[in-house]
């Protein structure tokens, strides 16, 4: 089971990871916190003080074709903020 989906990279997780130290994942609905931990602390070396998680209903989506309404939901997912230990860091922009 691959636990960490993505990281979250938006002006807001920036500079809560610039001010707070908090960096944000979307990770697998079926995983706890103590895993997202060790999931986060083995790819990035890092030590993790607290895993705050929250989980997202997709959005209702509809559309109107040629013939007629289609109407859907975007997918569910988890999103993660994790908050490192002082001097800690993750920088995304690495390997780019």
């Amino acid at each position: 089971m691959d636990i960490l989906v993505k990281p979250i990279v938006t002006e807001k997780m920036t500079m809560q990871g610039e001010n707070f130290n908090r960096y944000g994942f979307v990770v697998d609905t079926k995983a706890n916190k103590l895993q997202i931990k060790k999931a986060i602390e083995d790819m990035y070396g890092v030590s993790v003080e607290s895993v705050n998680t929250m989980r997202y209903l997709g959005k209702k989506k509809s559309r109107y074709t040629k013939s007629g309404v289609i109407a859907g939901r975007s997918k569910s997912f988890k999103k993660a903020i994790v908050t490192l230990a002082d001097g800690e860091k993750i920088d995304f922009y690495s390997n780019i």
